[in-house]
């Protein structure tokens, strides 16, 4: 059985001591696929910024733990790129950003790591347009690059949000096919923040759900029972 790499423990969330979400406890396993649901407002971004370290908890914790015992390594897919349009960066650019964190301040990046780049573009299926500008890719193209860039990170938990909001129905196949090879093959854990039930069916294993300050947990084939949605969003709409 695979351990807990994410644990909260009675967490409460929010901003400015004034908790959104509250008594969260539940454990996410190493290796797994969950989706993240929820309405709009519903707490899906402040939960991840919590995750990542970006936000403190306004009460309990979030344990991060590995069997190796060394420090877990996100890799983060953002709904739209924050990158400056302006800024020239190409596709290759900001996947390469993703190695920054192995790299000292100040060091040039190593050939080591640029040929690793590479790699993960060519994985993602970003390669033919890495010497692009990123800001005039695609949809589709755009998040096959902050996928690669997630990727050059080395990371134990991939976390994507909404990576397919802006694009079309073809490429959203294709991207989430992508994610599920690589959650396989290298079993790491994802965390999906989607709108999209058919794709949390087809692909996550398990499903947190966030309505009205409360969070729901469950395995997909429970959670996405016709009953079961029935109940949630009379919830949601009530």
């Amino acid at each position: 059985m695979n351990s807990a790499i994410i644990t909260f423990e009675n967490l409460s969330i929010g901003y400015n001591g004034e908790p959104l979400l509250r008594d969260i406890s539940l454990s996410i396993n190493q290796g797994s696929f969950t989706a993240v649901l929820g309405s709009n407002g519903s707490g899906k971004s402040t939960l991840l910024k919590t995750i990542l370290g970006l936000i403190p908890p306004v009460v309990g914790r979030v344990a991060l733990a590995k069997p190796s015992g060394t420090p877990i390594i996100f890799g983060y897919v953002p709904q739209s790129s924050a990158l400056d349009p302006l800024y020239p960066f190409t596709g290759f650019d900001v996947a390469l950003m993703g190695s920054y964190g192995r790299i000292k301040p100040g060091r040039f990046v190593p050939a080591s790591e640029r040929e690793f780049t590479h790699v993960c573009l060519e994985a993602a299926g970003a390669q033919g347009f890495a010497t692009a500008r990123f800001a005039e890719l695609s949809g589709g193209q755009k998040q096959r690059v902050l996928i690669a860039r997630a990727l050059v990170t080395q990371p134990d938990v991939l976390v994507l949000d909404e990576p397919t909001a802006a694009v079309d129905a073809a490429a959203t196949h294709a991207v989430l096919e992508f994610i599920s090879r690589i959650h396989r093959e290298k079993e790491i854990t994802v965390l999906l923040v989607t709108h999209d039930l058919p794709i949390v069916r087809e692909h996550a294993q398990h499903v947190v759900w966030l309505h009205q300050g409360k969070v729901l947990y469950g395995p997909v084939a429970e959670m996405l029972m016709p009953e079961r949605l029935a109940s949630i969003f009379e919830m949601e709409v009530g």
